[in-house]
C-alpha cells in the first residue's frame, strides 16, 4: 500500500510538469496540422503534380503468386507524399522563425570589462584586484 502511493504522488508530480502539459498540447495541435498539411499535399500539390507527370504510382504491383500481390506504388506514394509533406512543414516553420526573429527584441551583449575607480583602466568585469595599479576593487 506505501508503495502504491508513493507511487501515485510520483506520477501526479510528473504530470503536474509543465514539459508534459507543453508536450500534449503539441501532440494536440500537431495532429490538427497534420491534417491541413496532408489537405494542402493531397488536395493541391498533388493534383498539380499530376498535370505535369500524369502519373498516378498507386497501380504499381509486382505479383509473387495466386493471392500473394505487393503494392509497392502505394509505399512509393507515401514516400513522396511524407518528403512533401517534410518540405512544406520547413518552409512553414522557416517562415514563422523569420517572423518571429524580426519581432523577438534584441537582446544587449553582456559586458565583460569594466573601468578600475583608481586608474581608469578597462578591467575583467570579475576581478578584485586591478592588475594595472594592484587597488582592491570592492
Amino acid at each position: 500500500m506505501k508503495y502504491l502511493k508513493s507511487f501515485i504522488k510520483e506520477f501526479k508530480e510528473f504530470i503536474s510538469r509543465g514539459n508534459v502539459l507543453d508536450m500534449a498540447v503539441g501532440i494536440i495541435i500537431g495532429g490538427a496540422f497534420t491534417s491541413i498539411v496532408k489537405s494542402l499535399v493531397d488536395d493541391i500539390i498533388n493534383p498539380l503534380l499530376g498535370i505535369f507527370g500524369g502519373m498516378n504510382f498507386d497501380q504499381f504491383t509486382i505479383s509473387l503468386g495466386e493471392n500473394v500481390v505487393l503494392y509497392y506504388g502505394r509505399f512509393l506514394t507515401a514516400v513522396i507524399n511524407f518528403l512533401i509533406m517534410a518540405l512544406i512543414v520547413f518552409m512553414i516553420i522557416k517562415t514563422i522563425n523569420s517572423f518571429s526573429a524580426r519581432w523577438k527584441p534584441q537582446e544587449e551583449p553582456k559586458k565583460e570589462t569594466k573601468s578600475c575607480p583608481h586608474c581608469h583602466s578597462e578591467i575583467h568585469i570579475d576581478a578584485t584586484r586591478c592588475p594595472h595599479c594592484t587597488s582592491k576593487l570592492v
